[in-house]
């Protein structure tokens, strides 16, 4: 599986989106909508390291450095309607 990933990455026909799990995207959301990691925890009834984990995973899966890049990431596919 991690070659195929690998060949899609470099073929450039991989859609980052479709590499997140169910979880990294209602937390990529409620980044989005600006919930606080502590809110996004409450929500989720996780801990706020959880939550933190997950925004890492995002950054390093999406190759971005900030939370407004996710932010924008997200709106770009209209993820402020998905869930939540």
């Amino acid at each position: 599986m991690e070659e195929y990933m690998i060949k899609l990455k470099q073929s450039g026909n991989l859609d980052t989106y479709m590499i997140l799990s169910d979880r990294e995207k209602e937390v990529l959301t409620l980044i989005a909508k600006g919930y606080s990691n502590k809110e996004i925890a409450e929500q989720l009834v996780l801990s706020v390291k959880t939550i933190e984990t997950h925004k890492s995973h995002l950054m390093e899966k999406l190759k971005m450095k900030t939370r407004p890049e996710l932010v924008k990431y997200a709106v770009q596919k209209g993820l402020l309607d998905y869930g939540y």
